[in-house]
């Protein structure tokens, strides 16, 4: 016999407007996922049965993409800690960018290599990129392209199951 709260209770999909058949953007391995939408907000996030590759199932990081569009701990804003700093401050995004641009230049600036050993290399030790787990693989084809144009040969990514 069933108590009268767990009788209330009802599944969330139950309420969505729609569902819209997606990708698990964690890693290459393309899962299938329903993302069931209420008043144009993501509500829940589930593994698609009809999907070939994963058969309804997600990893830990797939289950938890939910909190990739609604979660509390998602910053709407840059954090910066001045270097030795210990405290954090609020920057505007066109000034965060500025900075990085611009230690972007000067790095790629002051480690280019145009030789190395004798051979044409052309390229910079003055920066590398390491990519993680919540970028998609979209995100991570362009910063390959990105970082591979900016003469970058460091050019990693944590993502792999």
């Amino acid at each position: 016999m069933k108590s009268a709260a767990t009788d209330a209770l009802r599944p969330r999909i139950t309420t969505a407007d729609k569902v819209v058949k997606s990708i698990c953007p964690y890693c290459a391995v393309g899962c299938g996922q329903n993302v069931y939408v209420e008043d144009d907000t993501v509500t829940q996030i589930e593994g698609d049965a009809d999907s070939p590759i994963s058969r309804g199932r997600l990893c830990p990081k797939g289950s938890a993409s939910l909190q990739l569009t609604t979660g509390d701990a998602r910053q709407y804003r840059v954090r910066y800690r001045r270097p030795y700093g210990q405290d954090w401050e609020d920057l505007p995004l066109d000034q965060a960018m500025d900075m990085i641009a611009d230690r972007v230049i000067k790095s790629r600036r002051e480690g280019w290599q145009w030789e190395a050993e004798g051979k044409r290399v052309r390229r910079t030790l003055g920066f590398a990129h390491l990519g993680g787990a919540t970028l998609d693989n979209e995100e991570n084809y362009l910063i390959k392209k990105l970082f591979t144009a900016l003469g970058a040969i460091q050019i990693e990514n944590q993502a792999r199951i």
